[in-house]
């Protein structure tokens, strides 16, 4: 659409791709409306199953091109995992690569056209965020009983400033879950916002001046920051797990 104004507002809404619409009919967004963020989420979850389905089917000793990539994402997480967290950490695999996964289809299957983000909503990356941070807290009590609580004594700190800096470390602790999930959200809706700017100016009437100016920087800089918003989408992925893995060895080996 031309960055043109209409009215009071300007005829490009960049912020439109956000919105959670009934897929269905109109009206209000209920708690069991299907709507195009369940449709996206669906489809990430779809994608995931059949590479692994598609994958794991021949299990040839050379691998075909889909089995290599579920292997590779497979051996990725693995190794992370126990390379953060350590080898007891490795129970809690088959969640840590569930959750990487739909965090990466769903980013990569986001920048398709026409396609719906689900991790741009803040609404998706808190339940993922809030999941692991349960996840951590309860495992973090149950190995260790209350000397979990020695996660945020700070033992190796001069006595006098072990008080401020417990309290300083509970307050990091609980805010966890709101940076884990607004850093992700916040990446892929600032990208695609982005894009959608560059994109209403690249119709501009070529006959002009200005157009013949803006319109090829303009697909010049949608090009480059796809690029960007593809290497972003892995990127804020493997950052959100390598988080989960750090906080699990935390609650794993919570002794400063």
């Amino acid at each position: 659409m031309a960055a043109e104004e209409h009215g009071e507002g300007l005829a490009f809404h960049p912020m439109d791709q956000f919105i959670v619409r009934p897929l269905f009919g109109e009206g209000d967004v209920g708690v069991f409306t299907i709507t195009n963020a369940t449709l996206w989420m669906a489809l990430s979850v779809l994608a995931i199953a059949l590479l692994f389905i598609v994958g794991t089917r021949g299990r040839a000793i050379i691998p075909t091109r889909v089995q290599s990539i579920a292997e590779l994402a497979y051996g990725f997480i693995h190794k992370m995992v126990e390379d953060v967290a350590g080898k007891e950490a490795l129970t809690f695999f088959p969640y840590i690569f569930t959750v990487f996964l739909f965090i990466v289809f769903s980013n990569f299957l986001g920048l398709l056209p026409m396609a719906f983000t689900p991790t741009s909503h803040i609404a998706v990356t808190a339940v993922l965020a809030i999941g692991v941070f349960l996840t951590v807290t309860i495992v973090g009590f149950a190995k260790n009983g209350a000397g979990f609580l020695s996660l945020f004594w700070v033992s190796s700190a001069p006595l006098p400033l072990r008080p401020i800096l417990a309290l300083i470390e509970i307050i990091s602790y609980f805010v966890r879950p709101v940076s884990h999930s607004i850093r992700l959200a916040g990446n892929m809706m600032a990208g695609h916002a982005v894009i959608k700017v560059f994109a209403a100016f690249a119709p501009l009437v070529l006959i002009s001046t200005i157009g013949i100016a803006v319109t090829p920087l303009s697909i010049v800089a949608i090009t480059a920051m796809y690029g960007l918003e593809i290497l972003v989408a892995f990127i804020q992925a493997y950052v959100f797990t390598i988080l989960t893995c750090v906080y699990l060895k935390d609650a794993l080996h919570p002794h400063h």
